[in-house]
């Protein structure tokens, strides 16, 4: 029990640092993805668990009640990294919704976990995240904005997983004589 508790306490602490990190508001996107096989410390795919993922879960709810992000639990490659989201989010950033329930067999354990405790859940084919934690390398980069910015949470293992984060900013677009921010004194 202990240890389910230290796996929520430092997911809490990730997740808060990536909100802090990416200035995540209300209304914008994070995307998880995670292996709780990799948290237990074996191999990717093999030996999901509901307990870990529910661990997971609520270190992240956490932070999002708070804060008031929505969150998107991608599955695993048997349900082509679809992703498990709110059907309020899926309407509000117009998401292309698609039929399967996640399994801990076909989705996996996070994936399946979420999918039974958010209010209305659904499984849209992709997004474009404004952050993003990976907890086992799952790889959720196809699901961040165009410009994703690593970021190096203070906690590098969730168990026995590795933890990477990112953060995204719009593009920067222009040549040289380009300007990215206005100084208080300036007037044209």
């Amino acid at each position: 029990m202990t240890e389910l508790m230290d796996i929520s306490n430092q997911v809490e602490k990730v997740v808060r640092e990536t909100a802090e990190a990416g200035k995540l508001t209300a209304g914008q996107l994070l995307v998880i993805g995670t292996s709780t096989s990799e948290v237990i410390g074996r191999r990717i795919g093999t030996s999901g668990t509901l307990d870990i993922a529910e661990a997971i879960f609520n270190g992240i709810e956490a932070v999002r009640r708070k804060i008031g992000f929505w969150t998107a639990y991608q599955c695993c490659e048997h349900l082509n990294r679809a992703l498990v989201v709110e059907r309020e989010a899926m309407l509000k950033y117009r998401l292309e919704e698609v039929s399967a329930v996640p399994v801990p067999k076909a989705g996996g354990s996070m994936a399946a976990y979420a999918y039974r405790h958010l209010r209305e859940p659904c499984l849209v084919e992709t997004i474009q995240a404004h952050a993003g934690i990976d907890i086992g390398e799952t790889l959720i980069g196809m699901h961040l904005r165009r410009v994703a910015v690593p970021f190096r949470p203070s906690i590098r293992y969730i168990g026995e997983a590795r933890v990477t984060a990112a953060i995204t900013r719009p593009k920067l677009i222009g040549g040289e004589r380009a300007v990215y921010r206005l100084e208080a004194d300036e007037t044209c």
